[in-house]
């Protein structure tokens, strides 16, 4: 039934106008505005048509997107933005050593998870581009006390509702908490998407965003930004700080940085493949440097990547205040 399917708090990403169940898609309510939108495998795709590089026009006219056919295995990555690898690949994958460890995810959605529960009583949380589980996020996820709805760009396991954070499809001050990891680097616009997570949280709501600074193309077409500390902080700077640091340190961006290294000699799949592997069985130790680097200030300059907590306010952080602020090691 897809009356079953609009939540409390959804809306029409277009105009926030109310959306209705129609015989087969969800339908905007709103005066002049007529936007509908298609249901694949139950769950809506809330996608703006004309501000979302991921908006299908096969989907407006009804039909299905060619990766979304109701026919098709489950998903196991988005498609839009992931290439599915082989079976063996996959495999070979996880293996492999990482060269990637998140130093602070595990704590600090631990303590986000802590500071909701002592706020509200079945709190509620976005998680934006949830096709792929966070690092740190299980327990959280788990938690049958804790309301989670997990969007992403594109049709994957996990996903409830398809969607662009540029035009989040919920009403104002519909959620407690919104987690977005690694997910502000791949944004058109980073400003508008945090604009939006700030409009969707309730008052004292809390965001927990982690996204890089020193790392190399991970997302083909769809990867754009990076951002310093102070970058980063400056984004949420409509947010009172709770805490924030490196989720990722120096060892680890020098591994990234070798190993892109390498793959910038070579061309074809196979060779290309060959020397990734080569890269994470003979790097990957770098990253465990970084526990020795966790108070260095001069770490702070030379980060892979840097985590916010921070809660909803109604005044910005001061540029001068955020200048101020700097804790590097020059």
């Amino acid at each position: 039934v897809l009356a079953e399917l609009i939540f409390d708090g959804m809306c029409c990403p277009v105009c926030h106008s109310e959306l209705h169940a129609g015989e087969a898609s969800l339908q905007c309510g709103g005066a002049g505005c007529g936007a509908e939108f298609p249901v694949r495998r139950g769950v809506p795709i809330l996608l703006h048509p004309t501000r979302s590089v991921f908006f299908s026009p096969m989907s407006a006219a009804g039909e299905a997107p060619a990766l979304s056919e109701p026919n098709e295995a489950p998903l196991q990555e988005p498609p839009s933005f992931f290439k599915t690898p082989s079976s063996m690949r996959r495999r070979l994958s996880n293996w492999l050593p990482s060269l990637s460890h998140n130093q602070a995810a595990r704590r600090v959605l631990a303590r986000m998870r802590e500071w909701l529960l002592a706020r509200r009583r079945y709190p509620r949380v976005l998680v934006i581009g949830g096709g792929v589980v966070g690092a740190g996020l299980g327990r959280l996820l788990n938690d049958p006390a804790i309301e989670v709805v997990e969007s992403d760009v594109a049709l994957a396991p996990r996903v409830g509702v398809v969607c662009d954070a540029h035009d989040l499809p919920f009403c104002d001050a519909t959620f407690d908490g919104v987690i977005v990891q690694a997910v502000l680097e791949h944004v058109l616009d980073p400003a508008r998407c945090v604009a939006e997570i700030h409009r969707v949280l309730r008052s004292g709501g809390i965001v927990y965003a982690d996204t890089p600074f020193i790392a190399q193309v991970h997302g083909r077409e769809y990867d754009f930004t990076r951002f310093t500390r102070l970058g980063h902080r400056r984004l949420f700077r409509w947010f009172g700080e709770i805490e924030s640091g490196m989720s990722g340190g120096p060892g680890m961006a020098l591994g990234w940085t070798l190993r892109y290294f390498l793959l910038s000699f070579f061309r074809r799949p196979v060779a290309r493949a060959a020397a990734s592997g080569f890269a994470r069985l003979g790097l990957f130790w770098l990253k465990y440097l970084d526990y020795l680097l966790l108070r260095a200030p001069g770490a702070l300059d030379a980060a892979s990547a840097f985590y916010f907590l921070g809660e909803k306010r109604d005044e910005p952080l001061p540029d001068r205040e955020l200048v101020a602020s700097y804790r590097g090691g020059f």
